[in-house]
């Protein structure tokens, strides 16, 4: 037997600690790095004057509360309804064009929401080519005859949103729908229950926790949702925290009102818990069968294709098509941006440096848990979580007050002791912005890589140790290999998601510093709409990728 797999805190020869405990170190070092920004976050929001609550209470929070939870009501609403009905309709039927539909009503995932607003804001602009179209075929000659109403609403955001953030309910659903027992239906068929009777009685019921689920997801990214809530006019916190940082430079103010969306993270995460915590469900002895759909034909097909197809014709096609149009349009009258290529260096290079960094601290946060199970591990991979169920804006506001206070002290020391500035070091280089993204998507890679491991039987792990491997090579020998899947799949998420940030990097990009979502940030608030579309294509572009990987795997799974 090999001493050093004896325990990860023993060592060879009693001076030397085992590889394993430099994982779990590792672990707990990237752990902590990433609940910084929620401490640092929570202390200064503490630390604010004593009549900052009152003042934000009477003058923010009294407007953006009740327009955050109005949003979040809609869109959860919103979102539930039409994910759910879509995975019934996939699952339970079967109609020309199903196939396609299942992998389609994917794509609404490739659409940030800050880009769909972008997009229908001038597709439905009162001079647009939708209202335009409606008053041509009504007689009418200009918008002070006919117009529709304003999509800079409550209800234009929470239709935009609910369309794009449904997926998130369509992909826990039809998974739940293709796992439950098709003989559970066909019982209550056999009742006299109808088909319509038996989706509200029976598969939604079964479905809960899933809907539940996906409803949070739906949730915590409305709440995300920076630049779609401020360009069709709705002041939520997430908007009241950059205004309040950015155009007041207020920090104190930015991190209480960023602790009240924390507030109300740790709200929707309980609820959802809540809302299941009497859900049992046994699996019978006898062989289930799965659900047989029912082949529709004619009418009925034709509406069950047009009714699935309209989650995607809003959610997707749509802005898509505008910005096709829109990206050839501005190409063909000047080519390229001469800061398109600086944008992309920008974005590609940030975005690939914060994912081989988070892949390497997911890494350790998932391996440590599997040498060495315990109380300690499994709370370092659960608070991995936490910068994942926090705001963007949230983890920035945390990353800006750690790293600025760090640059600071470094200052003042330098000056003190060598009489020199250091400046920004942090904060000025860019280091801070791919610190926000590890700190936020670090849960992204700690679960691919435990979802990977625990496929690996833990016998490889004993035959190899036996066999006088430390951890550290049993890793690299059998763990790596085995796990390519896993973290390509991981890397290729987090990629993504550091390409579609906006709040976090709003708050903390460099001077002079633009990426594809900053860059059309500005236009979008500039009017400018025609300039950005290129830039707004490139996203959605690099969107598709893990939609792409999400298909295939639906795919082989069904």
């Amino acid at each position: 037997m090999n001493p050093d797999a004896a325990h990860p805190l023993t060592s060879r020869a009693g001076t030397r600690f085992s590889s394993s405990f430099w994982w779990l170190c590792l672990s707990l070092a990237a752990v902590c790095g990433a609940m910084v920004p929620v401490l640092a976050l929570v202390s200064q929001a503490v630390q604010g004057s004593r009549g900052l609550w009152a003042h934000l209470g009477a003058s923010v929070i009294l407007t953006a509360l009740p327009d955050t939870v109005i949003l979040l009501a809609g869109v959860g609403l919103l979102a539930g309804i039409v994910g759910t009905y879509a995975a019934w309709l996939v699952t339970a039927y079967d109609f020309p064009g199903r196939k396609i539909l299942e992998w389609a009503l994917l794509l609404p995932l490739a659409m940030p929401t800050y880009i769909v607003a972008y997009a229908y804001l001038d597709i439905l602009h009162p001079i647009g080519p939708v209202q335009g179209a409606l008053r041509w075929l009504l007689g009418y000659s200009s918008p002070r005859e006919f117009r529709l109403p304003d999509i800079r609403s409550m209800t234009g955001c929470i239709v935009l949103l609910g369309f794009v953030l449904f997926p998130y309910v369509y992909i826990p659903v039809r998974a739940m729908f293709l796992t439950q027992a098709g003989n559970l239906l066909e019982a209550a068929r056999t009742l006299g229950v109808s088909r319509r009777a038996a989706f509200f009685k029976v598969a939604v019921p079964l479905a809960r926790p899933a809907i539940a689920v996906g409803i949070s997801l739906a949730l915590m990214e409305a709440l995300n949702d920076i630049g779609a809530s401020e360009f069709l006019g709705v002041r939520t916190l997430t908007v009241s925290v950059y205004t309040t940082w950015v155009t007041k430079s207020d920090l104190p103010g930015a991190a209480q009102i960023a602790l009240s969306m924390l507030f109300i993270v740790v709200a929707l995460v309980a609820f959802e818990r809540w809302a299941r915590r009497k859900q049992r469900y046994a699996v019978s002895a006898q062989k289930s069968r799965e659900l047989e759909p029912v082949r529709l034909t004619g009418l009925k097909a034709f509406g069950a294709l047009a009714l699935g197809s309209l989650p995607v014709v809003i959610g997707f096609v749509a802005p898509a098509s505008y910005l096709v149009i829109e990206a050839w349009k501005r190409f063909r009258f000047s080519g390229l941006s001469s800061r398109f290529t600086e944008e992309a260096l920008n974005t590609i290079l940030f975005a690939g440096l914060a994912t081989a960094i988070t892949l390497v601290l997911g890494l350790a946060v998932a391996y440590a848990m599997r040498l060495a199970p315990g109380r300690l591990s499994l709370w370092s991979y659960r608070l991995s979580t936490v910068g994942y169920a926090a705001p963007g804006t949230v983890i920035a506001i945390g990353v800006l007050i750690a790293l600025g206070g760090f640059d600071r002290f470094v200052d003042q020391t330098m000056r003190e002791w060598f009489g020199i500035s250091t400046g920004l070091i942090f904060i000025g280089s860019g280091a801070a912005l791919i610190y926000a993204y590890s700190a936020r998507f670090l849960t992204i890679a700690a679960g691919s890589v435990d979802a990977g491991l625990s496929r690996i039987p833990q016998s490889f792990d004993h035959a190899s140790r036996t066999l006088g491997r430390s951890a550290t090579q049993t890793f690299r020998q059998i763990h790596l290999p085995l796990s390519k899947a896993s973290l390509a799949a991981a890397a290729l998420l987090i990629f993504v998601d550091c390409v579609k940030e906006l709040p976090a990097t709003l708050l903390l990009r460099p001077l002079n510093f633009e990426t594809f979502a900053t860059h059309l940030y500005g236009e979008a608030a500039r009017g400018t709409y025609e300039e950005a579309a290129i830039a707004a294509l490139a996203i959605v572009v690099i969107g598709i990728l893990p939609v792409m990987q999400l298909a295939r795997i639906g795919r082989r799974k069904g």
